[in-house]
């Protein structure tokens, strides 16, 4: 997702530049240009030779250094920069940076660089709240920086705390949230369904299905890379909630009727990816159900259609996709759906074919409008959500 970008990999002198580390192979594996300066303190926990063999490119410490490329290397490399990330980023260089020192190689390339930048705070509970480097940190919000907020957890100090720096993943995030795509859905707000619902039969039991919520956490994620305002509403899931992303947790089917109708008014786009609960019980016992010699019948009655509510009520200039999973009769079922709820698009896929459905990290759509139809190929779920929103710019 980043070839072609160079991003600036800052790290500065903390026990969790490890994590660094692992954070600029990850990089490197999405095929971004990686050139990563560090401060003296940081080489005392890792050595620039690590990010070196991790990155193929030399690792910048020495402001001085003679072997440089160019003869002033730190705005050579401030020049070629898309996207700056200090991680993990010291009081001491927060305080430096927020105003504007620059002794090293890493605070005069950053203080040249134009584009988009990040950091990452990292350092003993105590120091993070003290109020002076809150204000530094504030400081560089005000100067445009994203600030990725720490975990709350233990300490190299040994106490517990706010403070520690995000796992390389959280990070590698930030870096695809500012570079993966271009922001063609910025001022556009997107509501998301994902999930299953879980419908109580008792304390103990409910109903639900197979869904694994994969598909519409990567079309939060999808809209969120691209500049959109989302809201996610999802079932209960075993997925990490997406950053970028506002989360409203739900259960029933009646919880994520209430959660979406609340929103629509407000949504742009509204994909309802959620596989909601067609029935639930009747009625719900107060107390676990004993189990008998006997079958058990269990009444069932109808859940609200929430995707029927949507289309209903839907404003001018709203685009409302649904999902629809099939077993069989995929158009025709899907073609359906798509006239009697009064839909922009339906995304259909086939339980039975390979590739396609619950738990796999993968999908094959097929992408169904009033004018037409499009095959999608086998793919991943996170490039299914890029080519779902490509062509759902394309008809509005």
């Amino acid at each position: 997702m980043l070839t072609g970008k160079t991003i600036v990999l800052g790290v500065t002198g903390g026990i969790a530049c490890f994590k660094a580390a692992a954070l600029a192979s990850m990089l490197k594996k999405q095929h971004a240009d990686v050139q990563v300066l560090m401060t003296k303190n940081a080489t005392e926990f890792v050595t620039p030779l690590t990010f070196e063999q991790l990155t193929g490119n030399k690792a910048l410490v020495d402001t001085f250094d003679r072997n440089f490329v160019h003869a002033v290397e730190h705005i050579a490399v401030a020049d070629r920069a898309d996207f700056v990330l200090i991680a993990p980023a010291t009081a001491n260089v927060i305080a430096k940076l927020a105003h504007g020192l620059a002794d090293d190689m890493l605070t005069t390339t950053v203080l040249a660089c134009r584009c988009k930048k990040a950091i990452a705070p990292a350092m003993n509970t105590g120091m993070f709240e003290n109020p002076v480097t809150q204000d530094n940190i504030e400081t560089l919000r005000r100067y445009g920086w994203e600030i990725v907020d720490p975990a709350t957890g233990r300490l190299a100090c040994g106490t517990e705390g706010k403070g520690r720096l995000p796992e390389p993943e959280d990070l590698l995030e930030v870096c695809l949230h500012a570079l993966a795509h271009e922001k063609d859905l910025c001022g556009k707000r997107v509501l998301v369904t994902a999930g299953p619902t879980q419908e109580a039969l008792d304390p103990v039991r409910y109903l639900t299905n197979h869904s694994s919520g994969r598909m519409g956490y990567a079309i939060a994620k999808a809209a969120a890379r691209r500049g959109a305002k989302v809201t996610l509403v999802s079932g209960p899931t075993a997925l990490k909630k997406p950053a970028y992303v506002d989360t409203v947790d739900v259960v029933s089917a009646q919880d994520m009727f209430d959660a979406v109708t609340a929103r629509a008014q407000d949504a742009d786009i509204i994909i309802k990816a959620a596989a909601v609960a067609d029935y639930r019980p009747a009625t719900v016992a107060d107390n676990k159900i004993k189990k008998a010699d006997d079958a058990l019948s269990i009444p069932l009655e109808r859940t609200k259609d929430i995707l029927a509510a949507l289309g209903n009520s839907k404003r001018p200039g709203q685009f409302l996709c649904g999902f629809s999973m099939e077993t069989e009769n995929l158009l025709e079922n899907s073609r359906k759906k798509l006239g009697k709820k009064n839909l922009d698009m339906v995304a259909a896929n086939n339980l039975k074919v390979e590739g396609a459905g619950f738990g796999v990290d993968t999908n094959v759509l097929t992408l169904i409008t009033p004018d037409g139809t499009v095959d999608l190929p086998l793919m991943s779920k996170d490039a299914a959500a890029d080519a779902l929103f490509d062509a759902i710019l394309q008809r509005m």
